[in-house]
């Protein structure tokens, strides 16, 4: 079992070095599409949904993040923090009866004078920390008695 007191500080101080680590390259790449990675977990498409919604919404990921049950979905708006803004979202789809895959992408944005442009903040590495994140929260859903 692990304790929850000493995991999620330890994931947080994981996703402050690895922020820290590229503070130089932060923001400065341009992309023309944002990045979107993948993970497969061991639970149904409900329980996946839910915990990346809470994620989203304990992280500050995106405001106003809703559950599209129909089509798999979990997305937010932009969050704009001065000249910088951020959306997320989630497409979950089951692989087999055990397994589904849920993508993830988070688009963040650079207000310049030209407009918004297009900018990679986080690299595979930090993606890996935000699906870890998931994962746990996987765990509590399914530890929820409905």
């Amino acid at each position: 079992m692990i304790d929850k007191k000493l995991f999620f500080p330890g994931i947080l101080f994981f996703f402050i070095c690895n922020l820290i680590s590229c503070a130089g390259d932060l923001g400065q790449i341009v992309i023309t599409q944002p990045d979107e990675y993948t993970c497969s977990y061991e639970a149904n498409e409900k329980v996946i949904l839910k915990a990346i919604a809470r994620v989203f919404k304990e992280k500050n990921i995106g405001s106003n993040v809703k559950i599209d049950w129909n089509n798999l979905r979990v997305d937010s708006d932009y969050v704009i923090s001065g000249n910088w803004r951020t959306k997320a979202n989630a497409r979950v789809k089951r692989l087999n009866w055990q397994k589904c895959e849920a993508s993830l992408i988070i688009t963040t944005e650079n207000k310049t004078e030209t407009g918004w442009e297009l900018r990679r903040l986080l690299y595979k590495e930090q993606y890996g920390t935000i699906f870890n994140v998931i994962e746990m929260k996987i765990y509590e859903e399914m530890s929820v008695i409905d």
